[in-house]
């Protein structure tokens, strides 16, 4: 029997589809409006609210806690100050990832994480093998609820419900109170624009919610489900579990598990050579590192519109513009005289409502992945193939300022 969100009695009135949907056993929406485009202009022109409450959400605790982490993640923790959060992952032995997720230093020994899959039994079992005795891992994924507040406007609603968001960075935190309930805020989001997230312990979670919408009338704040993210996360560049690569240890054999190297993650790695840790995998990674035996790239793919358009036309349709986005596999073929010479696939794909094109996460051998190179991009029209030409480009394909630039004033 699925759960629901703290939110839940507060979304029902908004979903005028009346379809529900599970993550990780909990009824969630696609989404509450007929067009997932409309609630994706929402995250780029407005501001949106979105119930992420079931990430699973754990607090590690103790005077060995950064040790832990220390051990476990591929990014140094210790460089993520209290006060702060830092987007990282964590891999198996062999280097391969498997999971990613956002760490909150709430103090000193005080961090709380979240991961799309159940992570418990794992971080528990990491300890005990390291002989790390003064941790405490804890699951409170039922204790808080989440909403990511989301859009240029985002700030704007926030700044009226407390003081303490004038000041934070990106990726910062600050724990405070809107209308005397305890809540931490983050600097964060899966949005790729100006955004917060709000942890909101379960009891006081429809109250809050009554606060941010109220203060949100004046910017048309409305919910959005899980298209809309979706659409706005492929335009920022950022990967999605299940989708765009696999956690390790469900995979079955080596072609479906990714390191960081073949996800894009280096820049996790960047500091790797004056960083003395031994973390999990860090063998492993620093040998496909030394060795450039990364067996492809995760890589943006901007497909040409003109072609795009043409291939439509010549079967007598018109080229999909609205709520195009597809997480099904397409291959992506070389650019050469041997025809269907298979090279790689995307595993996400859009028409980018801002962009006004196609666009795609792909996976590509190492002499494809170089901006500006070209190949073709498989596309069924009325269940046949056929290719379209298509650019590689560095993601994320849009990156407003206001991403990380710290909002000077309400914005009117």
């Amino acid at each position: 029997m699925p759960q629901t969100t703290p939110f839940h009695n507060c979304l029902k009135p908004y979903l005028e589809t009346g379809i529900w949907k599970h993550w990780s056993g909990y009824l969630v929406a696609p989404r509450y409006q007929y067009s997932s485009t409309a609630e994706y202009y929402a995250i780029r022109n407005s501001v949106s609210l979105l119930d992420t409450s079931p990430l699973f959400k754990y607090k590690i605790t103790g005077s060995k806690s950064l040790s832990f982490l220390q051990s476990v993640m591929v990014r140094d923790i210790a460089q993520c100050q209290p006060g702060e959060a830092q987007y990282t992952c964590w891999c198996d032995r062999d280097g391969f990832v498997l999971q990613d997720g956002v760490i909150l230093r709430i103090s000193e020994n005080e961090f709380w994480i979240t991961s799309a899959e159940p992570s418990l039994r794992y971080f528990r079992s990491i300890a005990k093998k390291l002989s790390i005795s003064d941790v405490k891992i804890d699951d409170m994924t039922r204790d808080f609820g989440i909403l990511a507040i989301q859009g240029p406007h985002a700030f704007n609603v926030l700044s009226q419900l407390t003081d303490d968001v004038g000041d934070l960075d990106y990726f910062d935190l600050v724990q405070t109170k809107i209308d005397d309930c305890p809540v931490t805020i983050s600097r964060t989001g899966f949005t790729g624009d100006l955004g917060y997230e709000v942890w909101i312990r379960s009891d006081h979670a429809e109250q809050v919610w009554h606060c941010l919408v109220d203060a949100g009338k004046g910017y048309n704040i409305i919910p959005i489900g899980l298209e809309a993210l979706k659409m706005a996360r492929v335009e920022a560049g950022l990967l999605l579990l299940d989708v765009d690569f696999n956690s390790s240890r469900f995979a079955w054999v080596d072609e479906q598990r990714e390191t960081p190297v073949e996800l894009g993650w280096s820049w996790m790695l960047r500091n790797l050579t004056h960083d003395p840790r031994e973390f999990i995998g860090r063998v492993a990674i620093e040998k496909q590192i030394s060795e450039k035996s990364n067996r492809w790239r995760t890589v943006g793919l901007s497909v040409d519109w003109h072609d795009y358009e043409r291939v439509h036309l010549e079967t007598g349709i018109m080229a999909p513009k609205h709520d195009l986005y597809c997480e099904s596999t397409k291959s992506i073929y070389r650019r050469s005289d041997k025809e269907w010479d298979y090279a790689g696939y995307a595993s996400s794909f859009m028409f980018s409502p801002i962009l006004k094109k196609p666009i795609a996460i792909a996976k590509l051998p190492n002499d494809l992945a170089k901006p500006g190179t070209e190949v073709d991009i498989e596309v069924s029209v009325i269940r046949k193939p056929h290719n379209v030409l298509a650019t590689v480009q560095r993601m994320p394909f849009f990156d407003p300022i206001r991403k990380t630039q710290r909002p000077e004033g309400r914005i009117v």
